[in-house]
């Protein structure tokens, strides 16, 4: 056998399986989404993070966690990270003084100025691999799977989800 020469690995079910596409998938859209944004230091999370903020300045750590579900405890320290690189800031919110209000800076401003051609170009080479119609199909899909998910956690009924050996 040629050392050089892969050999052929039967992954089972692996590839019939939702989950580990979708992971395999995830791997490569970040692996690209790094290297786009990585003249500016910005991670997946930090970009939802700053998304939402930006599109609903004045919601709360806690609403802005929620709406991007992220536990409470991962949220602080990823804020405090923005924070700390001036790109968002926290301030005492009016209606509820034990609340903090989050707002981008003039700098946070400036970096999504700066970010959205960059994920645009990301964007383009990922519909790319799939087409346009691939591209609307795939994010319905994934809607439903992630809606699901939300429902669940609301306390609605799921659906029974079973998986054959």
């Amino acid at each position: 056998m040629d050392e050089t020469a892969k050999p052929k690995i039967d992954l089972g079910p692996l590839p019939d399986l939702i989950g580990y596409v979708l992971r395999r998938a995830q791997l490569v859209v970040f692996q690209d989404f790094f290297a786009a944004v990585a003249p500016f230091d910005i991670r997946p999370a930090q970009f939802a993070v700053l998304t939402v903020i930006e599109r609903n300045p004045g919601l709360t750590q806690s609403q802005v966690a929620a709406a991007l579900g992220i536990k409470r405890t991962n949220f602080v320290g990823l804020l405090n990270a923005l924070e700390t690189r001036g790109l968002a800031e926290r301030r005492q919110a009016a209606r509820d003084r034990r609340s903090y209000a989050l707002y981008l800076t003039a700098q946070g401003a400036a970096l999504m100025r700066r970010l959205k051609p960059v994920l645009k170009a990301h964007e383009s080479r990922m519909v790319a691999k799939v087409g346009v119609d691939g591209r609307e199909t795939l994010l319905a899909l994934l809607h439903e799977i992630a809606d699901g998910a939300r429902e669940r956690r609301d306390g609605t009924k799921a659906r029974s989800l079973r998986m054959e050996a």
